[in-house]
């Protein structure tokens, strides 16, 4: 039987080898040209070197310290005058509550974002120094590692309770919120549509995600729509790509760059209209807009389930440090996993998140508050309005508003020199303000140069007045010299 095998296998062998013999002399002369020239080919690149080395003739010693003295290098940094503010910051002494010392001046306070006056309120100050002697100073570790206190958990439930979504999620450093938010949810080959006056953390957290962006007029709804149906033309020529294509809708609450609000029900008829998903900045518009201070959401009434992903930082109303995101907690969840500032950064430290629960204590026990601060924010708006040379921006119940030049002056160099006039005229007689500044050469759409004015439930409405009367006086003397 052995024998029989191996006689029928030589034999099978032997016929393959005649069919390829007589497939080789049937075959076109073309086929056969071609298929010796790849075969020529691939020996050439097995045996032929993959790069060749450059000739070049061997300097002398003399000639290299020569070339070397010759060389100059470019600087690491664009050269800066040393008049420049980023290198002549105002010193602040003691806690900036609604009165400030700046440089040993005291001043009144309409530059720092303490909407509420919690930042020195002894409430907060015992709860978090209870915690410092609990805890001690920080955490050393993200979440994941060791990082995660029970005072964490705490904070989370209570933000979650309080805005009434089913799970929140806190990092440990505001701006890095909403920019590690975006990339946990919007990757490569995603769409995101984003109004152009958006902050700039949404802007370096579009960036990480490296999506692609479609950039609407702010707050033109009309424009929106526009780019909304542009996109549902071109998912309808490639349904293949659209199935798999996530669609993103970003905005803020009330804006940091205008203090404008966005028209929250008109873009939830869109988001289900074209079927996108809306993410909602709130760090302007928490702790401020709504009878209990929930944001904008509940000024307007709209359930929060309308929302996917609603961002704030902790660092204005609350006067703490950090952030968080709310919403379903299987949206939450995911960024347990992918928020790249929840995962590698470590955590808030105990004391911090300690002092912002005891800050939503404050905002649950006394809603009154919110209901003051938005009687001064309508003051110092009416107060503001008229003055010759400034264009006043924002809405009238905004904490944060901008003062622009009617007219610019034909340079933004310009345009930023004599706001900063005003802004020292203003400081030195115990005003203190400040310029709203940006990374000109990294903003997607440069901002104009503003005069940002800051109110806080702490200022009295005599101080209220004493401000716009010198804000005023100083328009008047810089302006029109």
């Amino acid at each position: 039987l052995a024998t029989g095998w191996r006689s029928k296998m030589a034999a099978g062998q032997q016929w393959v080898l005649v069919e390829m013999v007589q497939a080789f002399y049937e075959a076109p002369a073309y086929h056969l040209i071609l298929e010796g020239i790849l075969i020529l080919w691939i020996v050439r690149l097995l045996f032929s070197k993959t790069y060749k080395l450059q000739e070049r003739s061997d300097l002398t010693e003399k000639e290299k310290e020569e070339l070397i003295e010759e060389w100059q290098p470019e600087p690491l940094v664009p050269p800066m005058s040393k008049d420049h503010p980023a290198l002549n910051n105002n010193v602040v002494s003691g806690p900036p509550t609604h009165n400030i010392v700046v440089n040993g001046k005291k001043c009144i306070n309409l530059a720092s974002f303490n909407f509420l006056g919690l930042l020195d309120n002894e409430k907060v100050k015992n709860a978090a120094l209870a915690s410092l002697k609990k805890y001690g100073v920080g955490t050393c570790g993200p979440r994941g590692f060791y990082g995660t206190f029970d005072v964490h958990l705490e904070l989370e439930d209570r933000i979650a309770k309080f805005m009434r979504a089913e799970e929140a999620i806190i990092y440990s450093y505001g701006f890095a919120t909403i920019a590690s938010a975006i990339p946990a949810y919007s990757k490569r080959g995603d769409l995101v549509f984003v109004d152009e006056a958006a902050c700039f953390a949404i802007q370096k957290g579009l960036q990480a995600s490296r999506s692609s962006i479609k950039y609407f007029k702010h707050n033109d709804m009309d424009d929106l729509e526009r780019l909304l149906k542009e996109q549902d033309l071109e998912d309808q020529k490639n349904p293949r790509k659209a199935r798999v294509t996530r669609r993103f809708l970003l905005v803020e609450g009330l804006y940091m760059n205008t203090g404008c609000i966005c028209p929250l029900p008109e873009l939830v008829k869109l988001k289900y209209k074209y079927k996108v998903r809306i993410f909602l900045e709130e760090s302007l518009s928490f702790g401020v807009l709504g009878e209990h201070g929930r944001g904008v959401t509940e000024h307007f009434g709209v359930n929060i389930d309308d929302i996917d992903l609603i961002s704030a930082n902790m660092e204005n109303s609350l006067a703490s440090i950090g952030g968080f995101c709310c919403g379903r907690s299987f949206v939450i969840d995911h960024q347990r996993l992918s928020g790249q500032g929840y995962c590698f950064s470590a955590s808030l430290p105990p004391m911090l998140a300690s002092a912002a629960i005891e800050g939503l204590n404050i905002m649950e026990d006394d809603p009154d508050i919110f209901r003051l601060l938005s009687q001064k924010c309508h003051r110092i708006y009416s107060a503001l309005q008229g003055i010759p040379g400034l264009k006043l921006v924002g809405e009238s119940f905004s904490p944060a508003s901008h003062l622009q030049l009617a007219k610019s002056r034909g340079s933004r160099e310009s345009d930023v020199k004599l706001l900063q006039e005003i802004v020292d005229y203003c400081l030195n007689r115990g005003i203190a303000l400040t310029q709203a500044h940006y990374l000109d050469k990294e903003e997607k759409c440069l901002p104009p140069p503003s005069v940002r004015v800051v109110v806080t439930v702490e200022l009295t409405e005599e101080e209220l007045d004493m401000a716009a009367a010198l804000i005023k006086e100083a328009s008047e003397c810089i302006l029109h010299q």
